[in-house]
Formats: C-alpha cells, structure tokens, sequence
C-alpha cells in the first residue's frame, strides 16, 4: 500500500515565514481609515437629510398656520360683507337707512380687530355708507381694481383685490369684496371690507422664521398682498411667474420646495399652501442656510475630531506597519545570512569531501560512498563495479618533470576521470597518490571494463610527454572489478581488493591496458593456495 506523502515541517514553516505581513497590515490600516471616513461621511449626509426634513415639516406646519390666520381673518370680513349685500340687495338703495348702518358698521369694525372697515359704493363708484365715524360723500372709488372686477365680471364670489392705501387714512389694506345686483340683475355696487396690513405683519412677526427666513400671502393671480419682511415696493407685485406659482401650485396645491428667491437671492425651504374656498397662496420659508447652520457647525466639529482620531489611526498604523517592515528586513537578513551560511556550509562540506588537486572526490568520500553503495546493492541484488586506475611511472614522471608538473599531470588526468562518470550515481574519487578510482553501481562487469577502457584511452589521447615512459606519453593500467554482493557473505572491502589484485596484473603484464577480477576467481585462488600448503 502506497504511504502518503507531506511536505516537511521545515518546509511547511518556510512556506509560513515566506508569507509578508506587511501588505497585509497597510491594507488593514487604509481600510480602517478609509471606513472612518465613510462612516463619518453617511453620519454628516445623514444629519443634514434629517436636518433639512426636520426644517421642512417645521416650515410646512407654519405654512398651515399662516394659511388658516388668512383663511379667518378673510371669513370673517366676508362674512359681514355677505349679510351686508343680502340686505342691500333686499331693501334696495334707496330705502336704506343710512344712519342705521352706518351705526352698524361701526359696530362690526370695532367688535373685529383685524378690520379696517366696511364701505358700500353705488353704482357708479360713489359712497353710500361705510363704517367711519364721520360719513365722507364726495370721495368715488369707482377706479379701483376690485369696483373694476366686480362691474365686469357677474360671479357672487369674494374678490381679494391687491393692496391699495386706503383713501380715507393712508394706511395700507388688503381688500376684501362681493358684488351688489339690482332686482333685474345687473350691476348695483360693490360691498368692501377693508383689512389693516399691519394686523397681518404682526401676527407674522411672531414666528421664529430666522433673519432670512420669509412668509408671503398672495391673491389668486399671484399678485403679492403681504411679505415678511415687510417691503412696501413689494406690495402688490405681480409673482405669478416665480416658481411657487409658475411650476410647483400647478402640479399640487400644497408642498414644499427648495428655491432661490428672485426677490433676494435667498434659497430656501418654502412650504406653500393654496387657500381653500378664498382665492389666496400663502408661503412660510426657512433660509437653507440657517437651517444648516447648526449641521455645519457639528459638522466641522465632527470632522475635527474625526480628522484627529484617523491620523491617530494612520500614525499609529504607520508605527506598527515600519515595525513589521523592520521585522520582514531582519527577518528577511536571517534569512539571507542562513542561506549564505548553508552555502558556507556545503561549500565547505564539499571541500571537505573534495579532493584539492583533481577536484574529484576524496579518499573518505569514496569510502562513506562505498559502504553506501555496498549496502544498497545488497538490499537490491544488484551488481557493484570498481575500476581503479594508476598512472604509469608516474615517480619517474615527477623525477623528470618535476612535482608541479606532476601536479598539472594528475589535473588532467583528473579530469578525464570525471568525464568517465555517465550516471548521476557514479562516483570519480582521488583513491591516494597517482591512484584514481570509478565507483559504479548498478553495473556489471561489462558496463565496468567499457568505462574502464575509455578511460585508459582517454588517458592515453591527452598526449602528455613522458620519456620514461616507452611509449613516451602518459598512460594507466586499469583494474576492474564487479559482482553481486550477498548479505552476510561479502564486505565492501572485498571489490576493492579485486580491483586492486585486476590492476597489479595489469601492471604485469606491461601496463596500459585493462584486467578484471571476479569474485569466483579469487575464490579458486584462494582454493589452489589452501591446497598447495596442505
């Protein structure tokens, strides 16, 4: 059954270490500001949302208010002027009883404050009766816009007529009128009631509205009766094409609007409101501006404080992310001075296995890599090869040449050893002095005698002069050995000393060439030399 495999726990704490922290934190730290922000942003939007509806429904309720004073005030004059043209046109001009109603009249305007007075006019604009103390007789108010309306228009409705000043006292009024017909019908008078402007301005004076703040009542066509605050070269000003009458009482008789004021440039909050039964708009608005005043005021306070605490944050954040960023170099400088030290360390386990001079390894090496090997092979059952190579009169090279050129001599023959090796499990070792050695596992003799033949023609083919030498180059007697080492029955030791016993025949039998030992033969000698001493 196959095992399982897992990563190391080295490795594992690697992949954790390599893990950087501090994009991480400054994304943490620019996310909590960045939500402080915007939490204060929705807080502010919102508090002004409340702000400026909570400023609405207050305008809307003085809208009402005002609307339900004009709405009084004009059913009560009208009220009067009802009875007034009922009697009229009962009794008839001239069997009135002047000084009867005048005495009335009188009565009426002192029982109701808000009244300037009541006036019936002839016909043709002459003074009948009217409310005054002393009668007047020689006035005409036949050129007044309500006498005006009333002569030429037949409907029995109230007429709230501009503002005018009132001819017997000077005083601004708001006018307030009903036609008088004759039996056949046609025009027989005009009944008015006159209201005093200044019971309106005080009445509008007691609301709390702001320095900017406005209040306005108008007649039906838009015509401006009384504004807050008060501008007698406003009174009577046509407003019919300003955007309370023009685009918001056509799609709705109430509401509430935000609008720049064409009279002075103000925006603010209007709650407008139609008159219901009287032909008259009234409008109470709060300036935007002072509306928002308080919310502007907690607003840079709130920012102030926010501002404070998310720099604290940022300054802190930034405290803690320079803290990581030092820790991710220190860390990082551990790390890159444990790599170094293990490439001082391999550097130096290699120099310690390597031989100086051929680069190849060296004698201990080979015998850690042969004990190794030699087990594997048991465990496997699987053939070890040995080839060992000696340089030939290599003393008598180092007499001639000298021991540096020995030296460069062994170099290259070094090399041509380590070519010899094709599988990464071959080992070219520096056996001691001129002596070389392949260790080769997973190879039979005829793999071993091939690398072992290459390499003495390699040898060979370098052409290095030798003139003790008869062939007068360089050459190498190689011995070979190789077998299937059996637990229990064979050492280690035993494939060196063939190869050793393959390389002294070698040698005697005139050198540069190849020989072989197998493990039966040495058997069989073994054999031959136990009889022989018998």
């Amino acid at each position: 059954m196959a095992r399982s495999r897992s990563l190391p726990p080295r490795l594992l704490g690697a992949g954790f270490r390599g893990f950087s922290l501090l994009p991480l934190a400054i994304s943490f730290v620019v996310l909590v500001c960045l939500s402080l922000l915007a939490i204060q942003l929705w807080t502010t939007l919102r508090a002004r949302e409340g702000q400026l509806l909570e400023a609405s429904r207050e305008s809307t309720n003085l809208a009402q208010s005002v609307a339900q004073h004009a709405y009084d005030t004009i059913k009560e004059a009208d009220t009067v002027l009802v009875g007034l043209v009922e009697r009229v046109e009962t009794d008839g001009v001239a069997g009135l009883e002047l000084a009867r109603i005048h005495k009335l009249l009188v009565n009426r305007v002192a029982e109701l404050p808000q009244l300037h007075g009541i006036f019936i006019y002839a016909s043709d604009g002459s003074w009948l009766v009217n409310s005054q103390k002393t009668l007047l007789s020689n006035l005409n108010n036949s050129d007044r816009d309500y006498f005006k309306y009333h002569r030429t228009h037949a409907d029995r409705g109230p007429y709230v007529g501009p503002p005018v000043r009132s001819k017997s006292t000077g005083h601004w009024i708001v006018t307030v009128s009903r036609r008088i017909n004759l039996p056949d019908g046609s025009f027989g008078g005009v009944a008015l009631a006159t209201i005093d402007m200044n019971y309106f301005r005080l009445f509008y004076e007691r609301f709390s509205i702001g320095k900017k703040g406005a209040i306005f009542i108008a007649n039906g066509k838009g015509i401006l009766l009384l504004r807050r605050p008060f501008d007698e070269g406003l009174l009577g000003r046509d407003i019919s094409k300003f955007p309370i009458f023009h685009d918001y009482l056509p799609k709705s008789p109430v509401g509430t609007a935000v609008v720049q004021s064409r009279v002075d440039g103000v925006t603010r909050i209007n709650s407008y409101r139609r008159v219901e039964e009287y032909p008259l708009v009234v409008s109470a608005a709060l300036s935007q501006d002072e509306v928002l005043a308080a919310w502007r005021l907690d607003t840079v306070m709130q920012n102030a404080v926010g501002g404070v605490l998310v720099l604290l944050i940022a300054f802190i954040g930034y405290r803690v992310v320079r803290q990581i960023e030092l820790r991710v170099k220190s860390e990082a400088g551990l790390v890159e001075a444990r790599n170094e030290l293990e490439m001082i360390n391999e550097t130096l386990a290699r120099l310690a296995s390597q031989d100086g001079l051929t680069g190849l390894a060296n004698r201990r090496h080979f015998d850690q890599s042969l004990l190794a090997e030699f087990s594997r092979a048991q465990r496997e059952d699987s053939s070890l090869g040995l080839v060992l190579i000696d340089v030939d009169f290599f003393k008598q090279y180092n007499d001639i040449y000298g021991h540096v050129a020995g030296d460069e001599c062994l170099r290259k023959i070094g090399k041509v050893v380590g070519y010899s090796m094709r599988r990464p499990g071959d080992l070219a070792a520096r056996y001691g002095g001129e002596e070389m050695v392949v260790l080769l596992p997973g190879t039979e003799l005829p793999g071993a005698l091939a690398v072992a033949e290459g390499v003495r023609q390699a040898v060979q083919s370098l052409g290095i002069e030798h003139s003790g030498n008869a062939l007068g180059v360089v050459t190498a007697s190689v011995g070979v050995a190789a077998f299937m080492p059996k637990h229990l029955e064979n050492q280690a030791v035993e494939l060196v000393e063939l190869a050793d016993t393959a390389l002294y025949k070698a040698k005697a039998l005139g050198r540069n060439q190849v020989r072989y030992e197998s493990s039966s033969e040495i058997a069989a000698e073994q054999a031959a030399t136990a009889f022989a001493f018998r």
